[in-house]
């Protein structure tokens, strides 16, 4: 028969393992409230190892909502918007993409095509695509790989590593020639097209 002391002990093992499960409920929980409500400001990202104005931007191959590899460099020749951003289906990742896809025939008459990068899968891409109506690439970037060497990755509450939501404005010649890492979702299209603009008519053209 077990005396008191056990007892008292065995009821403190098991307080204590209680507490630990809560706790860790408790950080998934924040985690998916922050990650399903787009508050990634909350999250530790940082772009001190992204890729300089004035670099060439790194090439890479990812696959996109079609399951077909995209390489990077295909896009010579054209200006390019490469966007990252946290997570399909959330709400500022929607409204960002929302807004590209508004303003698409704008860009492509500047001769620019949009890339989008998470670390969701081609799946969710083409779900997310076919829910939202978007006609341009998204790229699974699920190892992460992508968004590390462009400086655009973030961890929430250290649980995930999602891509932070940075973008960088090739030129046509592979040249990074515009940063941001401060991006309004309901703003950014807009601010990208007008440095666009600027950008080719300060050498004359698209």
């Amino acid at each position: 028969m077990q005396g008191v002391g056990g007892s008292e002990a065995m009821k403190t093992r098991e307080f204590e393992l209680g507490s630990a499960r809560m706790v860790v409920l408790i950080v998934l929980a924040v985690a998916a409230v922050i990650v399903a409500g787009g508050a990634y400001r909350m999250v530790s990202a940082s772009s001190d190892k992204a890729p300089a104005v004035g670099a060439m931007a790194p090439d890479f191959t990812l696959n996109s909502q079609e399951g077909k590899a995209v390489r990077l460099g295909e896009y010579r020749g054209k200006w390019v918007v490469l966007y990252f951003y946290p997570r399909d289906f959330t709400s500022g990742c929607t409204t960002e993409a929302h807004n590209f896809q508004r303003d698409l025939a704008q860009y492509e008459a500047k001769n620019a095509v949009i890339l989008g990068v998470s670390v969701d899968s081609a799946d969710s891409h083409q779900k997310f695509c076919t829910k939202e109506g978007l006609n341009f690439k998204l790229l699974a970037d699920t190892e992460h790989k992508v968004s590390e060497e462009y400086g655009s990755i973030m961890n929430v509450m250290g649980v995930k590593k999602l891509s932070a939501r940075h973008t960088f404005l090739v030129n046509p010649q592979g040249v990074i020639v515009r940063e941001y890492f401060a991006v309004e979702p309901a703003k950014h299209s807009e601010e990208v097209l007008v440095a666009l603009t600027e950008l080719q008519r300060s050498v004359g053209g698209k």
